[in-house]
């Protein structure tokens, strides 16, 4: 049994709830290690399961050593028999992922036990995630290094005449032929005024001298995802463009140093926002300073101007404040760093000055 089932089950037991279902992708492959696009678990007090068809079983009873594995050809079926081993007459599931139709076909199915809806199960999961652990830093530390080489291959590919979407395919192609397992997410690679969009998506745009270049990029590694921002310009940059990168650079630089294990994560995109917004750009920087990375790439908590969370030693969350001026261009610088008792390590090592190529 894994320290993270036997967390979940103190739950249980503390809140006198029978068991916690578990139908997320994600959730599956944290808590017994086995990654498999299908399949379900179930945690009771006493023990856990977890629910595969013929396609992964034999895969499954091999590698999975923190819960009982169990085959399924009709799964209401197997979790029928389950719920009637361990006598189970309340389940909480994941209500941020478990689908309508899953919800009810549950209801239907077992209308003597009580189906609570509740966050309970989410907020125990986000809480478990937010910590990591070694494995997992060194992981994320491996995926971050893929990511600057490949930022690193960029600055001698990129040039007047390259497309976004050429760009955005020679840094996927570049990761995954160096040991990425995939992207992290639909990489961004954008150009000129496209810039002021934060999540544009590459066309066919071609760089132009005097562009701004922006590549929202990352490697996935042992399922960890790690997340970085550069902002370049090509041939030459404006004096606007250079004023605005240097406000940037600053309130991200002013975040960084406002982190530490104990702090509000709002105080932090505060010590961002209120360098963007002294210099008046403060309506031209509309999303959040950072998010907590990992298993996905957007995880709790968040550097947001709305988080009531209180950021803890080891979590890791990105840091990438930007300034976007529609029409013309936009700048985003992203880190991701360790949150330390004292401050944090910034796990990225890429080059934050303005590089003019």
């Amino acid at each position: 049994m894994s320290g993270r089932i036997e967390t979940l089950q103190n739950k249980l037991r503390a809140e006198q709830i029978d068991a916690f279902f578990i139908t997320s992708e994600v959730s599956r492959e944290y808590l017994s290690g086995f990654r498999a696009t299908d399949g379900w678990m179930l945690i009771t007090q006493e023990e856990a399961y977890l629910l595969m068809d013929s396609r992964y079983i034999e895969a499954a009873q091999n590698q999975v050593k923190t819960c009982k594995v169990v085959l399924f050809t009709q799964m209401l079926q197997t979790l029928r028999e389950l719920i009637e081993k361990h006598d189970v007459r309340s389940i909480v599931a994941e209500q941020s992922r478990i689908t309508v139709a899953e919800w009810n076909s549950l209801k239907k199915a077992f209308p003597a036990v009580e189906l609570i809806d509740s966050p309970l199960l989410d907020q125990e999961l986000n809480a478990l995630r937010a910590v990591k652990t070694e494995k997992e830093l060194a992981d994320l530390r491996e995926a971050q290094r893929l990511t600057e080489e490949a930022f690193e291959r960029m600055l001698t590919f990129l040039r007047p005449g390259v497309t976004e979407r050429e760009a955005a395919l020679e840094i996927e192609f570049y990761m995954r032929s160096h040991g990425a397992e995939s992207a992290a997410f639909d990489l961004i690679v954008i150009t000129g005024a496209k810039t002021s969009m934060p999540h544009g998506v590459p066309g066919e745009e071609v760089i132009r001298p005097g562009d701004f270049v922006t590549m929202d990029t990352g490697a996935v590694i042992n399922g960890m995802h790690s997340d970085m921002t550069r902002t370049v310009a090509v041939g030459h940059a404006s004096d606007e463009m250079k004023h605005v990168y240097e406000t940037v650079l600053r309130a991200q630089q002013n975040a960084i140093a406002a982190v530490h294990a104990g702090v509000r994560c709002r105080d932090v995109d505060a010590a961002a926002r209120s360098v963007i917004g002294q210099a008046g750009y403060g309506e031209y920087f509309g999303h959040s300073t950072g998010h907590s990375v990992g298993l996905e790439i957007h995880e709790s908590p968040a550097f947001s101007p709305r988080s009531e969370d209180i950021a803890e030693e080891n979590m890791v969350i990105t840091v990438e404040p930007g300034i976007y001026l529609p029409g013309k261009f936009g700048v985003r610088i992203e880190d991701m760093v360790r949150v330390t008792p004292n401050g944090c390590q910034d796990l990225t090592n890429a080059k934050k000055e303005l590089i003019i190529l």
